[in-house]
């Protein structure tokens, strides 16, 4: 109850002072840079799904996939599909973690 008090408090005072105190701008932005995730896992898939039987480096589907796509996300990206074992492999090799290739 505490708490409910304490949020109604600061919802009023917001309203006294002019200010909206639910707006939540760090939200939206956290929104919109999960649409660019989703929409690059999308195109990882997509990719995989085309060149089937083919393995890829996260570098070298970044390179393909073009527009400045970076590595990094490629690879957090493969991993997580290669961890789910949806739409994506991990080709098991005694190579360092960098040149892991990833396929369907």
């Amino acid at each position: 109850m505490l708490i409910a008090l304490y949020e109604r408090v600061v919802g009023f005072y917001a309203t006294l002072i002019g200010i909206n105190a639910y707006h939540q701008p760090g939200v939206e932005a956290g929104k919109k840079a999960a649409g660019g995730v989703i929409t690059l896992k999308q195109k990882i898939t997509a990719a995989l799904q085309a060149a089937s039987g083919k393995f890829f480096t996260a570098e070298e589907l970044a390179t393909e996939l073009g527009n400045d796509t970076s590595a990094e996300p490629v690879f957090k990206i493969l991993e997580h599909l290669a961890a789910n074992k949806s739409s994506g492999v991990k080709k098991r090799t005694k190579t360092p973690w960098y040149q892991s290739k990833y396929g369907v």
